[in-house]
C-alpha cells in the first residue's frame, strides 16, 4: 500500500515539475543568463561593438571613487524618502476610513484611487513635466491667474523643487496601490478583537494606535520592503522628467542608462549596475533588521 502512495506522490511531483518547468525555462534563458552574463562585462571593457577586454576590478574601483554615482544615489534616497512617508501614510489613512462599514461607495473610492497606478510611468512623467512647464504648463497658469505669482516659476531647473515633484508624482501614482494592501490587512483583523477594545472603552483613536497598527505590522513590513525595492529603481519618471540642474534628480538607474546606452560603456554600467543591486540589498537587510528589533523591543 505505501509503495502504491509513494509511486503516485512520485507521479504528481512529476507532473508539478512538468507544469512549473516552462517559468524556470524562461527565466534561465531571459533572466538568469543576462545577470551572469552582466556580471562577466563588469570585469571587462566593452563597448557593444569590439570584442570585450578584461580589466578585472577596474571598473569597481573606478565606481568607488566616481562621485556622480554617489550623487546619484543621494538624489535616489532622497526622492524616494520625500515620496514614501507621505505616500503611506495617506494609504494606511484612507485604507482606514474605507474599512469602515458606515462608508458608502468603496468600489468606487478604491477604482479611482488605483486608477494612477494602470497609467504607465513614462505617461506620468510626460504628463507632470507638461504640468509644471515653466512657458506653458496649467500649474504656472493657475497661479498666476490666483494672483499667488507675479512670474513663472522655472519648477524643474530648481534642484529642490525638481526632487520634490518627482516624489509627489511617486506618491500620486503609487498611494492607491498600497492602499489596497493595508485594506487587505484591515479585512483580516477579527472584528472580535475591536468589540474587545470597545467593551474595554478604547475610543476610536486608542482602537487604531493601540489595536490597528500593531496588528497590521506584517503588512507594513511587505509594503516597506516593496517600497524600498521599487522606489530604489527609480527611472521613467524622473527620465521625463529630466536630469535637473546639476544633475540634482539624476538617479542611480538613470546614470546607469546614460552611462552604458548612451556613452556605450557597457563593461563601466554593468559594475554601476552590480553596485546599484548591492545597494538595494543592503538597505532591504537593514529593514528587516530594523524590522526584528523593533518586533523585540515591543514583544519585550
Amino acid at each position: 500500500m505505501s509503495t502504491k502512495i509513494s509511486k503516485m506522490e512520485t507521479r504528481r511531483n512529476r507532473k508539478g515539475i512538468f507544469f512549473v518547468s516552462p517559468y524556470f525555462l524562461i527565466y534561465c534563458v531571459f533572466g538568469l543568463v543576462p545577470i551572469l552574463y552582466t556580471l562577466y562585462l563588469s570585469f571587462t571593457n566593452w563597448d557593444g561593438f569590439s570584442t570585450p577586454t578584461f580589466v578585472g576590478l577596474d571598473n569597481y574601483t573606478r565606481l568607488l571613487q566616481d562621485d556622480l554615482f554617489f550623487k546619484s544615489v543621494g538624489n535616489t534616497f532622497i526622492i524616494w524618502l520625500c515620496s514614501i512617508i507621505p505616500q503611506l501614510i495617506l494609504a494606511l489613512v484612507l485604507a482606514i476610513i474605507l474599512n469602515e462599514k458606515f462608508i458608502k461607495g468603496k468600489n468606487f473610492f478604491r477604482a479611482t484611487y488605483y486608477f494612477p497606478n494602470i497609467i504607465t510611468p513614462v505617461t506620468v512623467g510626460l504628463l507632470f513635466a507638461l504640468l509644471f512647464d515653466w512657458q506653458t504648463g496649467t500649474v504656472n497658469k493657475i497661479l498666476l491667474d490666483l494672483h499667488i505669482i507675479d512670474d513663472p516659476v522655472n519648477w524643474l531647473k530648481n534642484p529642490i523643487w525638481s526632487r520634490l515633484i518627482i516624489s509627489f508624482l511617486m506618491c500620486w501614482q503609487y498611494f492607491g496601490y498600497n492602499m489596497l494592501f493595508f485594506l487587505a490587512g484591515l479585512q483580516g483583523i477579527p472584528s472580535s478583537v475591536y468589540e474587545a477594545a470597545q467593551v474595554d472603552g478604547a475610543n476610536k483613536f486608542q482602537t487604531t494606535i493601540k489595536v490597528t497598527l500593531p496588528l497590521l505590522k506584517p503588512v507594513l513590513v511587505f509594503v516597506g520592503l516593496t517600497s524600498i525595492i521599487g522606489g530604489l529603481q527609480l527611472f521613467d519618471q524622473a527620465m521625463m522628467m529630466g536630469t535637473g540642474p546639476e544633475n540634482s534628480t539624476l538617479t542611480m538607474v538613470m546614470y546607469l542608462y546614460n552611462t552604458a546606452f548612451k556613452n556605450f560603456d557597457y563593461g563601466y554600467g554593468s559594475a554601476i549596475a552590480y553596485g546599484i543591486f548591492v545597494i538595494i540589498l543592503l538597505a532591504t537587510v537593514i529593514t528587516q533588521i530594523l524590522t526584528k528589533i523593533m518586533r523585540r523591543r515591543s514583544e519585550g
